[in-house]
C-alpha cells in the first residue's frame, strides 16, 4: 500500500528520488495548457489583490464612523453616511471582483488538472496494452493499478490546489507586508517578530508527531491488508475455525494503530491552538502599540482594525506555503512513478514493413491473417524467463493444419510456456517458431494473436451480462450467433435457468456462477471467436465428468479443420489427439499418438498408468 499525504501537518510525505526531473517532466506535460495557466495566475493575483485591499477600506469605514461619533459627542458634526456608503459600496465591489476572479481561476485550474489526469490515464492504459508480459511477472498487479488510480488522483488533486495556493500565498505575503508597512512600520516589526516564535513551536510539534504519523500509516496498511485477507478468505477462516486467531491478530494491529493515531491526531490538533495563542499575543501587542500610536495621532483608529486583519492574513499564507511544499513533494513522487511506468520498455512490433513476410523459401509477399491455414513449426526453440535459467532447452515439433496436438507432462515441464511463446508473449532466447512457413517474429503482434482462440484453466469474465461476456470473442456477433455458440458449448440450458437468462449480470469476480459454469462460458466465447488456431489449457478441468464429455464433443466439432493445441493433465481427455508431445524438463522426450506411446512403455505410459491406477483406487 502506498502512503499518500494525509492526516495532518506532521504526516509523512513520500518524496521523489529526482524532484527537479519529475517536476520538469510534469511542467512539460502542462505546457500544452500554458495559456490557461497564465490566466490562472492573472486571476489568482487579481483576486488576492482585491481581497487584500478590503481590510484597508474596512478600516477607513471604521475611522469614518469613529470620527462621526466623536464629532456628534462634541457637537461639531455627525457621521457622514454618504462617505460611509461610498466606502462600503466600494468594499462590496472589491470583494465581488475578488470572488469572481477566484471562481474563474478555480474553474480554469480544475480544467487543467483534470485534462492532465485524463491524458495520463489514457496514456497509462494504452501503455499497459503495449507492455511485455515479463513486466507483469516481476511486478504486482496492485503496483500497476496504483499508478493509474492513486498516483494520477494525487497529481490531479495536488495540481488543482498547489499552483493556485502558491500564487495566492506569495501574493498575499507581499501585498499584506506592503499594506502593513503603509499603516505602521513599528507595528509591522512587532508582527514579523512573532513569526519565528510560532515557527519554532510548529517545528517542535512536527518533530514529536512525525514518528506517530509514520506508525499510523504503517499500521493502517496492516489493518487494510488484514481486512482484505479475512474478507477474501472468509470461507477458509470458517473452515479451519480460526476466527479467534484472526480477531487476536486484528486486535493487536488495531491497538497499535489506535495508540499511534490518537497521539498523532492529538499533536496535529495542538498545532492550531499553539498558532492561535501566539497569534493572540501578536494581536495584544499590536492593539497596545496601535492604541498608543492612535492616542498620539500617528495613525487612525480604523488602521488598528485593518492592521489586526492583516496580521491574521499574514500568518495564514505562511502556513499554506508549508502545505504547498508538502504537496509538491507528494506531486513529484506521484509524477515520478507515473513517468517511470510510461518510460518502461514496450513490446516490439514487427520490424519489417506491415504484412510483408518472407517464408522459408525466401519468397516475400503481402500476408494477412485470412491467408494463414495453421501449419506450425517449432525449430530448436530455446527459452528462459530469465537468461540465467533456461527452462525450454531444445524444442522442435511440426504440426500440420487441422491437427489436434496434445502437450502433456508433469507440472513445470514447460507446457504452458510453449503456448505463451507461440502467441509471442515472450521473445525466444534461441530458435524460431513458424506459422505457414513465416517467422512469428515478423508478424505484427496484434495480427498474430488474431489467429488464436484461447480457453485457459484460469477463467476470466468481466462485470457485465452473460451475453456481453460471450460476445467478447466476436464483438460484432449477433444475438443468434452468441446463442449458437452457447449451445455448442452445452451452456445454453444452464443460462436459460438463470434469472434474466442471457441478460443476467455477472459481478466483478463472476462469483455468482460456479467455477465450472465460468469455464463453459469461456469455451462458448472461444467457439464464437472461430479462430484458425485453438489453444485449450486445461479447458475442462473445472467441470464434472458428464459435462466434460459434452464439451469434448463440442470441442471435436469446433476443432475440425483447425490446428488445436491442448494442454492436459488428465490424459484420458487427449487419447484421440493426432500427436501427443510428452514434455519433461523443457524438452520433448516422446511424441506420437496415444497407442504408439503406450506401446513404447516409456514416460507417457508411466504417466497414463499412474492416473489409471489412481482412478481405480478412488
Amino acid at each position: 500500500m502506498r502512503n499518500s499525504h494525509r492526516g495532518g501537518p506532521g504526516a509523512p510525505v513520500e518524496k521523489a528520488k529526482d524532484f527537479k526531473g519529475s517536476i520538469g517532466k510534469l511542467a512539460r506535460y502542462m505546457s500544452e495548457y500554458k495559456i490557461s495557466l497564465v490566466f490562472v495566475v492573472i486571476f489568482a493575483i487579481t483576486s488576492t489583490v482585491f481581497n487584500i485591499i478590503g481590510p484597508k477600506l474596512m478600516g477607513n469605514a471604521t475611522t469614518e464612523i469613529f470620527n462621526g461619533i466623536i464629532a456628534k459627542v462634541n457637537g461639531t458634526g455627525d457621521v457622514n453616511f454618504d462617505t460611509l456608503g461610498a466606502i462600503l459600496l466600494l468594499l462590496i465591489g472589491f470583494y465581488l471582483i475578488s470572488s469572481i476572479c477566484s471562481f474563474i481561476q478555480g474553474w480554469l485550474m480544475t480544467g487543467v488538472s483534470q485534462k492532465v489526469s485524463y491524458r495520463l490515464r489514457k496514456e497509462l492504459i494504452a501503455k499497459i496494452n503495449r507492455m511485455p508480459m515479463n513486466y507483469f511477472d516481476k511486478s504486482t498487479h496492485g503496483e500497476a493499478l496504483s499508478r493509474v488510480t492513486n498516483d494520477v488522483d494525487t497529481l490531479a488533486q495536488n495540481l488543482n490546489q498547489s499552483i493556485t495556493q502558491l500564487v495566492t500565498s506569495i501574493t498575499t505575503i507581499i501585498g499584506v507586508m506592503v499594506m502593513m508597512l503603509s499603516i505602521s512600520p513599528l507595528m509591522t516589526l512587532i508582527a514579523v517578530l512573532i513569526l519565528p516564535v510560532s515557527m519554532v513551536l510548529v517545528l517542535f510539534v512536527v518533530k514529536i508527531s512525525q514518528k506517530y504519523f509514520k506508525s499510523q500509516q504503517e499500521y493502517l496498511g496492516h489493518i487494510n491488508g488484514q481486512v482484505e485477507e479475512i474478507y477474501s478468505g472468509h470461507n477458509i477462516v470458517k473452515a479451519f475455525n480460526r476466527e479467534e486467531r484472526v480477531i487476536e491478530d486484528f486486535n493487536e494491529a488495531n491497538d497499535i494503530l489506535y495508540k499511534s493515531a490518537w497521539k498523532s491526531q492529538f499533536f496535529s490538533g495542538v498545532m492550531m491552538p499553539v498558532m492561535t495563542f501566539v497569534g493572540n499575543l501578536g494581536y495584544v501587542a499590536v492593539a497596545v502599540v496601535g492604541g498608543l500610536l492612535a492616542a498620539n495621532g500617528t495613525i487612525m483608529v480604523g488602521d488598528i482594525l485593518s492592521f489586526i486583519q492583516y496580521v491574521k492574513n499574514f500568518t495564514q499564507p505562511i502556513t499554506q506555503l508549508a502545505q504547498v511544499s508538502s504537496m509538491l513533494q507528494s506531486t513529484a513522487a506521484a509524477a515520478e512513478r507515473v513517468f517511470e511506468f510510461l518510460a518502461e520498455d514496450e513490446e516490439e512490433q514487427c520490424a519489417k514493413e506491415h504484412a510483408m513476410l518472407t517464408d522459408t523459401s525466401g519468397n516475400t509477399r503481402n500476408v494477412t491473417t485470412l491467408d494463414i491455414t495453421g501449419d506450425v513449426t517449432f525449430e530448436h526453440v530455446r527459452f528462459g524467463y530469465t537468461p540465467e535459467k533456461i527452462i525450454i532447452n531444445d524444442f522442435s515439433a511440426r504440426v500440420r493444419q487441422g491437427q489436434k496436438i496434445a502437450i502433456v507432462g508433469p507440472t513445470g515441464a514447460g507446457k504452458t510456456t510453449i503456448v505463451k511463446l507461440l502467441m509471442r508473449f515472450y521473445e525466444l532466447n534461441g530458435g524460431r517458431i513458424l506459422i505457414d512457413g513465416y517467422d512469428i517474429a515478423d508478424f505484427d503482434r496484434s495480427e498474430l494473436r488474431e489467429l488464436f482462440g484461447m480457453v485457459l484453466q484460469d477463467t476470466w469474465l468481466f462485470k457485465g451480462s452473460i451475453m456481453e461476456n460471450i460476445r467478447y470473442g466476436k464483438l460484432d456477433a449477433t444475438d443468434d450467433e452468441v446463442i449458437a455458440a452457447a449451445k455448442a458449448a452445452h451452456v445454453d440450458h444452464f443460462i436459460r435457468t438463470l434469472p434474466g437468462g442471457y441478460d443476467m449480470e455477472l459481478n466483478e469476480e463472476a462469483s455468482n456462477v460456479s467455477q465450472g459454469q465460468k469455464q463453459l462460458l469461456t469455451i462458448a466465447r472461444a467457439i464464437l471467436a472461430n479462430n484458425k488456431i485453438l489453444i485449450l489449457d486445461e479447458a475442462t478441468s473445472s467441470v464434472d465428468t458428464r459435462t466434460e464429455i459434452q464439451i469434448q464433443k463440442a470441442m471435436d466439432n469446433l476443432m475440425k479443420g483447425r490446428t488445436s493445441f491442448v494442454i492436459a493433465h488428465r490424459l484420458s481427455t487427449i487419447k484421440d489427439a493426432d500427436i501427443i508431445l510428452v514434455m519433461k524438463e523443457g524438452d520433448i522426450v516422446e511424441q506420437g499418438n496415444h497407442e504408439e506411446l503406450l506401446a513404447k512403455g516409456g514416460f507417457y505410459a508411466d504417466l497414463y498408468n499412474s492416473q489409471f491406477e489412481e482412478a481405480e483406487a478412488s
